[in-house]
């Protein structure tokens, strides 16, 4: 009969039950989004670029598009996260007041387009899901009958308890000075939270609402009063940028400033004029919305299901070796997701790089960066980075009291580079 050593039965338990909780407690990542499910939009009281960022008790609605137009059926599923994005402790009903893992009934087909596709909207609070009850990062899957996540987005949900009041300067460091911007802040909280805040208050600083670019590692340097202050200069930088490119197709069969020519096979293709490295250029003031887009049609009633779908043709003129690197188009109309999707091609006989991206009509912004053969990203290669782009920044400070199980986001502060000073 086989013998079984006990102590060595129970390090194995030990190990085992040691390594899920490390898999368990990783950082969610968002899972990919399915290449039929297009022009995915969060609102509220106002429209969201990038993450969705929510006060406690307002509505939320989040819509999207299945190109397939089979009106197939889908469901959405909520979860509660911490700080770094790692699952919270908390129960379902501690967080949310009702159900989910329910079927999205509100949808509708296209009208009046050469692309069909179906379009679904959740709203929250609704008669199954009647609210969420505490703040913090959420994480939203929408999946399909067969239980495949199509797509999920991040968001969070704050909590007005501080002021918080945020400054945009100009490097200190004279390698930077014409290249960076450096956020500082001060959180005006009330007193329990000042009490041993290195431990207890954490900070998410973002640029132009890309969490993806993010900078969580700021711990308050001191305390003013009931503030908390953040002076850093270089631990708090952004690369400059340059104001985003954009194309509007409102009117999907008229060239425009932005487009150069229309071609209808199928459906229609939008061929953008050629763009150029903007690196080596002297800035320049374009208006833009930050990398967000809009959907419209100018001649619907309803863009929701009137605007159609169309293929926009990118056109790089790039002589600059991009040493292993790739090419890629960037903005919220995917979420400021990098995949094969965004990826430029090189034509050898133009010398040019393409791209061709099925988008809804509107007015889109974007740009392009270069991913190196690490991973990383450089947002200013092709486009420059300069301190005079105008950027919108956003802190959200979190607090975990003593002995509590969970992170509260306590507030929400704004800024924008278009005020820097030295």
């Amino acid at each position: 009969m086989l013998k079984i050593n006990k102590q060595a039965l129970a390090l194995f338990i030990l190990f085992i039950g040691i390594h899920q909780i490390i898999i368990s407690q990783s950082p969610i990542d968002e899972a990919p989004t399915a290449d039929y499910i297009k022009t995915i939009q969060f609102s509220g009281d106002q429209e969201f670029a990038g993450i969705p960022i929510i006060k406690l008790g307002d509505p939320i609605q989040i819509s999207f598009d299945d190109v397939n137009g089979d009106e197939a059926d889908y469901y959405y599923r909520i979860t509660h996260y911490d700080f770094d994005w790692t699952p919270s402790v908390l129960y379902k009903n501690e967080f949310m007041d009702g159900f989910d893992e329910i079927r999205i009934v509100d949808y509708e087909n296209s009208f009046n387009t050469l692309q069909m596709y179906s379009h679904y909207t959740l709203e929250i609070p609704n008669q199954d899901t009647r609210g969420l009850k505490v703040s913090g990062n959420y994480l939203l899957e929408i999946y399909n009958d067969d239980e495949d996540v199509v797509f999920s987005r991040k968001f969070i949900i704050y909590e007005p308890l501080t002021t918080v009041k945020v400054y945009t300067k100009r490097s200190r460091d004279l390698n930077f000075i014409n290249t960076k911007q450096s956020v500082q802040f001060e959180i005006n909280s009330p007193r329990e939270i000042l009490r041993d805040p290195k431990r207890t208050v954490k900070t998410l600083v973002m640029q132009n609402n890309d969490i993806k670019q993010s900078i969580t590692d700021l711990i308050p340097q001191f305390t003013i009063a009931n503030s908390l202050v953040y002076k850093y200069d270089q631990e708090s930088a952004f690369w400059g940028g340059n104001e985003f490119l954009a194309f509007d197709n409102k009117e999907i069969r008229a060239s425009t400033a932005d487009i150069e020519r229309i071609e209808l096979n199928n459906i229609y293709h939008n061929y953008l004029y050629r763009d150029v490295v903007r690196a080596n250029r002297r800035y320049t003031y374009n208006p833009d919305i930050n990398g967000n887009f809009v959907v419209r049609n100018l001649n619907a009633d309803n863009n929701n299901v009137e605007a159609d779908y169309a293929w926009i043709h990118f056109a790089l003129e790039c002589y600059e070796p991009l040493e292993g690197g790739e090419l890629h188009i960037y903005g919220n109309f995917n979420n400021y997701t990098l995949d094969e999707s965004t990826r430029l091609e090189y034509d050898q006989e133009s010398g040019y790089y393409f791209l061709k991206k099925l988008f809804k009509q509107g007015f889109y912004n974007y740009k392009y960066v270069l991913v190196r053969p690490d991973g990383s990203i450089d947002p200013g290669f092709v486009s420059g980075n300069f301190d005079e782009t105008e950027n919108e920044y956003i802190v959200i400070p979190y607090y975990r009291a003593p002995a509590t199980r969970y992170d509260r986001a306590i507030g929400k502060g704004i800024g924008n580079s278009a005020n820097i000073t030295n």
